[in-house]
């Protein structure tokens, strides 16, 4: 009996390194991106004028911005209050604390114009396959039609390579058929048809 609660505190406790007997002490998906909040890339703008923006790791200083750019459009309007962070900032908390997710930010001179949230996904599907799943990508529209929203993507295509996932996945709604267009254009295909089910009051 104490053995069977051993093991469950074990499996409960598990964040992404193996602990039982033989197994390796790391995996390449769980290597986390440093801690130093500098920069993950540079982008260029894509117009004339020039420019460049810095792909970074977001802080709690941007959840504000982070939620005000969630809620900009016709489904986040109904759904997210920037004026409100009470509810967002344990969740950024949980989400930086985790290796397994990455969320960055644009940052155009001090200023969060863009943000995108990464998970790296382990599953023993595809015969123990990683994949990593791309959520909550968003350009402001001061920022759109620079190409950055295509850069940020095949950034976190490039990332979810360099860790060891097979597959890349999102979602995007069915009445979004811009964005829907958008990721035809990157390389994604529309495979599956997505589910879900509210829970609670949110």
């Amino acid at each position: 009996m104490e053995r069977s609660r051993v093991r469950l505190d074990r499996a409960l406790a598990f964040r992404g390194r193996a602990w039982f007997d033989g197994a390796p002490e790391t995996t390449d998906w769980y290597a986390a991106v440093p801690d130093d909040r500098g920069p993950l890339a540079v982008l260029g703008y894509a117009d004339p004028a020039g420019g460049e923006v810095v792909l970074r790791r977001a802080t709690a200083a941007d959840v504000g911005a982070i939620v005000a750019l969630i809620a900009d459009d016709q489904l986040g309007a109904t759904r997210d209050d920037p004026a409100n962070l009470a509810a967002y900032l344990p969740a950024f908390a949980a989400i930086d604390a985790d290796p397994a997710q990455l969320l960055v930010v644009l940052d155009d001179g001090g200023t969060v114009v863009g943000t995108m949230q990464v998970s790296f996904i382990p599953g023993l599907s595809r015969g123990g396959a990683m994949r990593g799943q791309i959520e909550a990508v968003r350009v402001a529209a001061s920022h759109r039609g620079r190409r950055l929203g295509e850069q940020m993507i095949r950034w976190a295509v490039e990332e979810s390579g360099r860790r060891g996932c097979a597959l890349v996945q999102l979602t995007t709604d069915k009445s979004r058929a811009d964005a829907q267009r958008f990721y035809e254009r990157l390389g994604f295909t529309a495979s599956h048809e997505g589910f879900k089910m509210t829970l609670g009051t949110t």
